[in-house]
């Protein structure tokens, strides 16, 4: 039913999923929102995370 091809174009969709949920540049609602770009507009999203992430500062405790 499922050939190699697709196996492989849901891996290719899906790693930018794994690489965003594994990331620390974002927490929260904010990780969230970039998930979700991801799943609907898909690599673009990702591109975009990776130039803009995150858009809020987070504080460091020094």
């Amino acid at each position: 039913m499922f050939g190699i091809s697709s196996i492989l174009v849901l891996l290719i969709w899906l790693i930018p999923i794994i690489l965003v949920a594994k990331s620390n540049r974002t927490q929260g609602n904010e990780k969230l929102v970039w998930l979700l770009l991801i799943v609907f507009v898909s690599w673009f999203a990702w591109v975009f995370y990776v130039l803009l992430a995150p858009l809020k500062k987070i504080p460091t405790s020094e």
